[in-house]
């Protein structure tokens, strides 16, 4: 081949060669421009997605304000529109260019109330490009029974002597602390302010001059019956008696049913019923008319153990029945006023009351002389129980409860002996939990269970089988939590913990609501002295259909496929029929 002609042939491949990079270098700058172009696109909507996402969570706050200002907007059921397509303002009030948002509130879950009151709040953002975002927040109203003490009007009354106060505290009313000092060990807010705070120990600060939140009414205690008539718990007394004494008494029962050694399980819960609908001092165990010496309530096991002896029956020698070491006193209708026997109807006019419902062979054959007199307090054996315990009147409480229940009583519930759950409320199961709800006033009895008493002679002495009194639960008084005769009796009789007190320690663990404080000892140490711990399961898991304080608090939140998205299929699918 001639020299020439390899020039020729070697141009022309270079230029092939120089048109391919150029076609290279082109695509790759159109593919550079194109990268460029999706970048910008994707950062654009990757703005437009978060901007609609913070839209949308934040309509979610925004309606929960609203619902919480106004609580005429939080629908019985459904749900109601709060937004509809509204245009979104930024943090400067400055409208967001094309978008809207559409916000919706309603009931969700199990909306009986049984369990709390939980809702759901639905936020709907969408631009003009038909990108849309749903969110769903929900919500729940905080039960009363978060707190461990709550007082509309606080008086005169002063936290001192050291007072330890565990869980979340609230007045309405000006909050008082003495020059002995107090320690608050949780949150505490008060309507007012708090006096001499400097000599308060908060271990989570405190707030002044908060919104007054509204103690329940009367119709929210009323509107528990229906509850109680759906479970065969409605219960009718009268309010026969003193402050202090009732004719109707519940006592709570934990029976081991399955033999296993322990009356924890689902099935073991109850409860029986006794009244004499005349005879108030005979059923909360005060002294009778006639003095000590007449006592039915009062007397000693010297014959031996279940061969009890009236103080009334020993006649002339009364007195032997309080001063032997069997010697003990028990609130009507005890099985122990009769030689441990269970009796339906005893020789003083009382009676325990059957049960309405149907019986369970398996209580039957564990307990026959009793099975139409145990009340069961739990779903296994009671499927209709709603938790509530509904007394028209006085009720006086005492015994140990297996379950999660509320009594209320249109009028005064007494403590006549300790209330306690078959499970520590310290270990943090939650398997147990009461709600003590009065129309009036909840008051630990003056009785001769729970004070000392002088059946002669002197000498005060005490005749229960606990040193103090044991209460657990959560007590919410219309009125006020108070002692009976807290200002009378022995100043020294029954020791707290080494310290001078007349009836000992009150062991109440739960929390304490009420309109006014009311109180339960002097500084003289008449009365009882204090000691209050909180329960922690209160507040998540309250007791069945405890009052709420109407202000919700916010929960998770959701992210909802946008979709094909119905709200009216949406919120059917949040609420079980």
């Amino acid at each position: 081949m001639k020299f020439s002609d390899r020039m020729r042939d070697e141009r022309g491949i270079a230029l092939i060669v120089a048109l391919l990079v150029a076609l290279v270098v082109a695509t790759i700058s159109v593919g550079a421009a194109m990268l460029s172009t999706n970048a910008a696109a994707i950062n654009k909507y990757s703005e437009r997605q978060s901007t609609l996402e913070s839209a949308a969570e934040a309509g979610i706050e925004e309606a929960r304000s609203a619902v919480n200002g106004n609580s005429a907007l939080y629908p019985d059921s459904g749900f109601a529109t709060l937004e509809n397509g509204v245009v979104v303002t930024d943090a400067s009030n400055n409208p967001i260019p094309g978008v809207t948002r559409t916000t919706y509130v309603g009931p969700t879950g199990i909306t009986s109330g049984q369990y709390g009151v939980y809702g759901s709040i639905v936020s709907v953002t969408q631009d003009g490009f038909n990108n849309q975002v749903v969110r769903r927040g929900e919500i729940r109203q905080e039960s009363f029974a978060k707190y461990a003490y709550f007082t509309t009007i606080e008086g005169t009354i002063w936290f001192a002597n050291n007072d330890q106060i565990w869980g979340p505290v609230h007045s309405n009313d000006r909050i008082r602390i003495y020059s002995t000092g107090a320690t608050f060990h949780s949150e505490v807010s008060t309507g007012r302010d708090i006096y001499q705070p400097g000599y308060g120990t908060f271990h989570q600060g405190y707030s002044e001059w908060v919104p007054i939140i509204p103690l329940p009414q009367t119709a929210d205690l009323l509107a528990l019956s229906a509850q109680a008539t759906a479970g065969n718990t409605r219960i009718v007394g009268n309010t026969n008696g003193g402050h202090g004494e009732g004719t109707t008494r519940i006592h709570f029962m934990a029976l081991d049913l399955n033999a296993d050694g322990d009356a924890t399980d689902e099935n073991e819960g109850f409860m029986r019923v006794y009244q004499h609908l005349t005879d108030p001092n005979w059923v909360t165990g005060d002294q009778p008319g006639g003095g000590w010496d007449d006592s039915e309530n009062c007397g000693d096991f010297a014959n031996g153990p279940g061969d009890f002896t009236s103080a009334d029956d020993r006649g002339g020698s009364w007195a032997n029945a309080y001063t032997h070491a069997t010697s003990r006193c028990f609130l009507g209708g005890s099985d122990e006023l009769w030689d441990g026997n269970f009796t339906a109807n005893d020789v003083m006019g009382g009676s325990w009351l059957q049960w309405p419902g149907a019986v369970s062979a398996l209580v039957t054959a564990q307990y026959p002389a009793q099975a139409q007199y145990l009340w069961p307090i739990t779903r296994a054996l009671n499927p209709n129980f709603k938790g509530v315990i509904y007394v028209q009147g006085k009720v006086v409480l005492s015994g140990t409860l297996r379950g999660k229940v509320t009594v209320a009583a249109t009028d005064d519930i007494i403590l006549g002996d300790d209330v306690r759950y078959i499970t520590d409320p310290g270990a943090g199961t939650c398997s147990d939990i009461l709600g003590i709800f009065s129309g009036d006033d909840v008051v630990l009895a003056d009785n001769a269970l729970n004070a000392p008493i002088i059946p002669f002679g002197s000498t005060y002495r005490s005749y229960d089988e606990t040193n103090g009194e044991f209460i657990h639960g959560i007590v919410l008084a219309l009125n006020i939590f108070t002692a009976e005769n807290y200002n009378a009796g022995s100043s020294s009789a029954q020791p707290c913990e080494g310290t001078p007190a007349g009836r000992g320690c009150i062991y109440l663990t739960g929390g304490i609501i009420q309109r006014q404080r009311g109180a339960v000892g002097l500084t003289s140490g008449r009365g009882y002295v204090k000691r209050y711990s909180y329960d922690q399961c209160a507040a998540n898991d309250p007791p069945p259909y405890f009052p709420t304080t109407g202000h919700f608090i916010r929960g998770r939140i959701f992210e909802v496929d946008p979709t094909g998205f119905n709200v009216a299929n949406y919120y059917s699918l949040l609420t079980p029929p």
